[in-house]
């Protein structure tokens, strides 16, 4: 039961990855946004670094067009790399939205399915027994997130850092939690039965 409205490439994707046998019970895009959490994040932060940078290429240049005849008109010309960042960083929602429409979850009779694009494909399989420890955020109508795994590391200054994925911005995230808890119930019951 794949969803009609996921594009041809995905669908492909999804036929590739699935077992001869394999059956689609649920799927569903994330719902686009553009402004999810970590891109309005850099897109804030991104609006005083670009406008510093560009503040600063134009004090380098004594606030005047350079001529370049000379080795000073060309110092102005350091602040490009950091305007450049800050423009990567102002379009990070733009690419949020772009990537949200080249991503499917799938629960199939068998296991959880993300399918996560970009410039390549992640493809995440959760077999019943990994989706013991499977929760939800949930919004007022009912949207939401159902978070099947958790990682988490420190960086190189020592600060935690918490990476969760699973099934982002569905629809019916309850219903979703309840359908992968029913998919890992054997594999729980057999736990216990151990």
């Amino acid at each position: 039961m794949l969803d009609a409205s996921i594009p041809l490439k995905l669908q492909e994707i999804v036929q590739r990855e699935l077992d001869c046998d394999e059956r689609v019970v649920w799927s569903e895009m994330p719902k686009p946004k553009y402004f999810s959490g970590p891109a309005l994040g850099m897109f804030l932060f991104a609006i005083p670094w670009t406008a510093f940078s560009v503040f600063w290429m134009a004090g380098a240049a004594g606030f005047k067009i350079p001529q370049f005849n000379n080795g000073e008109d060309l110092f102005p010309l350091f602040g490009i790399p950091f305007f450049l960042i800050g423009i990567g960083m102002l379009s990070s929602p733009l690419w949020a939205y772009r990537n949200s429409l080249r991503t499917v979850y799938l629960i199939t009779d068998r296991r959880a399915i993300t399918i996560d694009g970009g410039m390549s494909y992640t493809i995440r399989s959760y077999t019943p027994e990994k989706l013991n420890d499977t929760f939800r955020r949930e919004h007022k109508d009912g949207t939401g997130d159902v978070i099947i795994f958790r990682n988490s590391w420190r960086d190189s200054d020592g600060d935690k850092q918490m990476q969760e994925l699973g099934f982002l911005r569905i629809d019916d995230a309850k219903s979703i939690e309840l359908m992968l808890k029913q998919l890992a119930e054997p594999a729980n019951a057999r736990e216990r039965r151990s």
